[in-house]
């Protein structure tokens, strides 16, 4: 039974890259890999505190030979997979860059987990072995040879482990919102004691469940925080930031990287705030008027919060 293999988390970026001749880049799986023989877009893991726009540059560097630039965000995604001879079983958020090429040339590897890195057309493509993601990427379908687990299994919604300083360290995808209502008005959260950032104010959302898509979570965790019911505008992008000893309810210092996925979000029928989770991380939500969100000092938001409202150009 795929519940029983140990569960894993990680958030890998990638790059949807395309030739002048619409030819896209694609890297084979080697026997070095869990899916020996299938093509997925070039990428992978996000290293401890690494922001994933430069995780997607080194990566691909790593796998193709060739050196890219990130132009945007295409999206953002979540899937589980069962490795049964390695006795676990994966999510992973998969952030999707769009690029381009700036140099290099295009080079095989030996003894890695990719071997082949080559330039197809979406016809040509159609016809390989794609992992699901990359299929999803691209606009195509595909037979994929992903296990995927029966059921969800358990997994804590907070996950810390030693680092190699000793320090435990956790990192953690999750997603916000940038919440309008008719009038302009924008919902805020404001973050309990205890938890770093406390008094700030917030955007709904948090982490997301192992096995839960981030638009998912993000609905879910609205109605949590605020009590409101939105509906998914668009991805606004990916903010990444790291605290090297975060003191949070723990009670001990934790070397934190957050990676947070940021979308707008529409309540058609905005109702009186209410904190369903009382006793979390959220202490108060509040609709504010434009000019009071642009009245509130730097200092009172967090720095998730700042970046997304500036790129929702509320401020």
């Amino acid at each position: 039974m795929t519940t029983t293999l140990e569960p894993l988390r990680r958030i890998a970026a990638y790059a949807v890259c395309a030739d002048s001749d619409d030819r896209v880049l694609l890297v084979r799986a080697s026997e070095r890999s869990g899916t020996p023989g299938t093509w997925s877009l070039p990428g992978g893991a996000v290293d401890h505190g690494e922001d994933p726009n430069h995780t997607v540059v080194r990566e691909t560097a790593a796998e193709t030979g060739l050196s890219v630039a990130v132009s945007g965000l295409q999206d953002v995604i979540a899937d589980m997979r069962a490795l049964p001879e390695r006795g676990i079983t994966i999510h992973t958020d998969r952030l999707l860059y769009e690029v381009s090429v700036r140099g290099g040339t295009l080079a095989d590897r030996e003894g890695r987990p990719t071997d082949l890195a080559r330039w197809f057309t979406l016809d040509e493509a159609r016809e390989l072995p794609l992992r699901s993601f990359t299929a999803r990427a691209l606009g195509l379908s595909s037979a994929t040879a992903d296990i995927v687990p029966e059921e969800v299994p358990e997994f804590p919604s907070f996950y810390a482990v030693p680092g190699p300083d000793g320090l435990h360290r956790a990192q953690r995808f999750a997603a916000y919102a940038v919440v309008t209502d008719p009038d302009e008005r924008v919902l805020l959260t404001r973050v309990s004691d205890g938890y770093p950032g406390a008094g700030c104010w917030h955007l709904p959302g948090g982490g997301t469940d192992y096995g839960e898509q981030p638009g998912a979570a993000l609905i879910r965790e609205l109605v949590e925080e605020t009590g409101q019911t939105g509906r998914l505008v668009e991805l606004l992008g990916v903010a990444s930031h790291r605290d090297a000893a975060s003191l949070g309810p723990e009670g001990y210092p934790i070397d934190w990287h957050g990676v947070r996925a940021f979308y707008r979000v529409v309540v058609d029928q905005p109702a009186p705030p209410t904190v369903a989770d009382v006793g979390g991380s959220t202490c108060e939500a509040r609709w504010f008027r434009r000019e009071e969100l642009n009245a509130l000092p730097t200092d009172r938001l967090t720095e998730v919060t700042a970046e997304a409202v500036q790129a929702a150009q509320l401020i």
